[in-house]
């Protein structure tokens, strides 16, 4: 199965996020980005943020984050278990306190800790 990609932009050190258009919870986000050989989207920086952010924004819907809370309630980590050298929390946010242990970006870059099974944009990373 081949992932029709709406919209491709190359993010900074040449790293290609793209999306579908479609929306999915967490584990669908997951299963289709891999499917397509690659991985959700994950900002490393705030260019890698801001490439996500203009999906985010030109569908008008939030999108999940290639990022997990970790066994410590309110610490997240990358999906590979790394530390997070970048972050752009909302104000007050995370606040899930392990109640919430998926991320998601807001229209205006933010991001919240949110429960996992929301349907929210697929933005994928190659």
């Amino acid at each position: 199965a081949v992932l029709y990609l709406e919209k491709i932009i190359t993010g900074s050190g040449g790293k290609i996020f793209a999306t579908n258009g479609k929306r999915g919870d967490f584990r669908t986000t997951l299963k289709t980005c891999e499917e397509a050989g690659g991985s959700i989207a994950a900002p490393r920086n705030q260019g890698e943020n801001d490439a996500i952010l203009y999906f985010v924004k030109s569908f008008n819907t939030y999108a999940y984050l290639g990022i997990k809370e970790s066994l410590i309630p309110s610490k997240f980590l990358f999906l590979d278990g790394t530390r997070l050298s970048y972050t752009n929390w909302h104000v007050n946010e995370p606040s899930g306190k392990g109640e919430e242990e998926c991320v998601q970006m807001y229209t205006d870059g933010t991001w919240n800790d949110k429960r996992c099974n929301q349907n929210y944009l697929i933005v994928c990373q190659f």
